[in-house]
């Protein structure tokens, strides 16, 4: 399958030239339904993890005993996603999914008893343009996380775990990897989707840019508003640098982070300094109605849906998305996030 990410409504360097000079790029994943194998990059799939190497877990001390299991979480989204093609759940259908909503207990669990963690995505640099090379040689970035938002010093924080390794050097992969029984979060379950990488242009985020220069971009699209009030037709709405013409929505690798939510924060290494670089964006949805002049060309001859917008299932926070930071001098070191 091709994605193919529109041209952007109107070329932003022939307006503010000076961006030139900050133009990078990003990889958009593309996440969607799929059957991938260890073998492919994938987000909720099967990850290639040796058969001779403990599964990664967490051991922070919080409730986990409690929760909704993974598997009626699936089965909940298969229900809707048919009910809602037809036009709405039968009465059969709303009783089933009450029942796939309840919490469940693990009986004997205690709060430090080893969590295994959900593997949320697995990318080979081989089919990712952004995705710079790991430590010593490494070329494959896989991502877990606990499934219970417990963690850090207000008790409400993720739990995030990257590793990198050399896929060359898994002999044997591990078949059956250890799940937990229930989760306290249905955002930390993703569903199994293929990758359909491509790369685009990208520029930060204008909060970012020389004062000057943001300066000018607000005036620019400020004039687009009235002259839109004024108009006495109804207009759509003009584009908008945030929206349309610096960083696309959705799953992608490398280019820069949006600060949408709060101010941008200085992500500096915390071991040796060096201004971070954004990584990875995991993104609740692949767009939305702010941003929908970035659904690919081969899905926008269809009618989108929140559905169609929403392929991973995973939400982060109150469905924003996880912007994930590198070391640009040292990929050993620990990486950072923020939540936007």
């Amino acid at each position: 399958m091709t994605m193919t990410t529109p041209p952007r409504p109107l070329d932003v360097e022939a307006l503010f030239p000076e961006l030139a000079a900050f133009r990078g790029t990003t990889t958009r994943l593309h996440p969607r339904p799929g059957g991938p194998g260890v073998s492919d990059s994938s987000v909720g799939g099967p990850v290639l993890w040796p058969a001779d190497e403990p599964w990664p877990v967490c051991t922070e001390v919080h409730g986990r005993g409690r929760g909704r299991r993974p598997a009626d979480i699936h089965r909940e989204r298969r229900v809707l996603a048919a009910a809602w093609a037809r036009d709405r759940p039968t009465d059969e259908e709303r009783l089933l999914l009450d029942e796939l909503r309840h919490e469940h207990r693990v009986p004997g669990i205690t709060e430090s008893a080893p969590l295994p963690l959900i593997a949320v995505a697995q990318f080979y640099r081989r089919d990712i343009a952004d995705l710079p090379a790991g430590p010593d040689g490494s070329d494959l970035l896989q991502a877990f996380w606990c499934p219970f938002d417990r963690h850090g010093e207000g008790g409400y924080g993720m739990s995030l775990d990257l590793r990198w390794r050399r896929w060359w050097e898994v002999a044997e992969a591990l078949t059956e990897p250890p799940r937990p029984e229930v989760v306290g979060f249905e955002g930390y379950v993703a569903e199994p989707c293929a990758l359909h990488p491509e790369q685009v242009v990208t520029y930060p985020f204008a909060g970012l840019l020389p004062e000057e220069l943001c300066a000018r971009i607000d005036a620019w699209e400020e004039g687009l508003e009235e002259a839109r009030e004024e108009a006495e037709d109804e207009e759509p709405e003009p584009p908008a640098y945030q929206y349309d013409l610096s960083i696309p929505p959705g799953w992608r690798v490398g280019g820069f982070a949006s600060w949408h939510l709060t101010d941008p924060s200085p992500m500096d290494c915390r071991t040796c300094a060096t201004p971070m670089e954004l990584l990875v964006t995991i993104d609740s949805s692949e767009w939305d109605g702010g941003s929908a002049s970035w659904i690919p060309q081969e899905e926008n001859r269809r009618a989108p849906t929140f559905l169609s917008a929403t392929p991973t299932g995973v939400t982060v926070g109150r469905h924003g998305e996880l912007n994930i930071f590198a070391c640009p001098i040292d990929p050993n070191h620990p990486h950072r996030w923020s939540i936007q």
